[in-house]
């Protein structure tokens, strides 16, 4: 699995980078990386981290006695060439056919069902994405003035990770030169002509990146504490 933490966390605020902001007692990127690890402890793990955090991360380690192994490599200047590095620090002796996943850093709240079957899936189909309905009535704007048109909320879907594709398919899809087009790893498939398939995500799924996210995620992680306890 890579985990991609490269956001600088602009839309949070705060002097601290969200990945690294506290949800419940802990850093929110080690929430996620220890939920991955404990629903699949054998799954090799690979952080994707800007190159000024390295410092950081590793004071975090330990000050909270953080042990899960993984490999640790820098990231780059977009998302794109952040996964390009992590696929650059799996072991070449990997086969192809093996599976990676790709998983945002401040997405601690995955399923262990999503897990399950977007795995199982791409291992059938090559590339999966979780995917969640929407909610909320879509509408699309057509001019100035504030001008827009419904649009059918049926034929859309929120996108999750992780994404999972088979190794041999991510590595020759990031082998494409950059473009702006390119927003998570379906996209960059897609773009080479890949068919992505989809598993249902877990609406808990969310991905934190402003405080009110934060809010909804400190909610979730008391009430599954207090679940925990009773």
């Amino acid at each position: 699995m890579i985990v991609v933490a490269g956001g600088k966390g602009q839309r949070m605020g705060g002097d601290m980078p969200k990945q690294f902001q506290l949800l419940g007692e802990r850093p929110l990127l080690m929430v996620t990386l220890e939920r991955l690890y404990a629903m699949d402890s054998t799954m090799k793990m690979i952080l994707v981290l800007p190159a000024e955090h390295l410092g950081l991360w590793d004071e975090l380690c330990l000050k909270y006695s953080f042990a899960i192994p993984l490999i640790v490599t820098v990231g780059g200047n977009t998302r794109f060439h952040s996964v390009q590095n992590g696929l650059s620090a799996i072991d070449d002796a990997d086969a192809d056919d093996a599976l990676v996943g790709v998983h945002d850093a401040v997405r601690p709240f995955v399923s262990q069902k999503v897990l399950d079957d977007a795995y199982h899936e791409a291992w059938n189909n090559g590339a999966v994405i979780p995917m969640i309905e929407l909610q909320d009535s879509l509408r699309h704007i057509v001019g100035g003035e504030g001008a827009s048109e419904t649009v059918p909320r049926d034929r859309y879907r929120l996108v999750q990770t992780p994404q999972v594709f088979r190794l041999s398919l991510l590595r020759e899809a990031y082998s494409q030169r950059y473009v702006e087009a390119f927003t998570d790893d379906a996209s960059v498939v897609e773009a080479m002509g890949g068919r992505v398939f989809a598993v249902e995500g877990n609406r808990e799924n969310i991905k934190i990146t402003t405080p009110f996210d934060m809010l909804v995620a400190k909610t979730l992680i008391a009430c599954s504490t207090s679940k925990t306890e009773v």
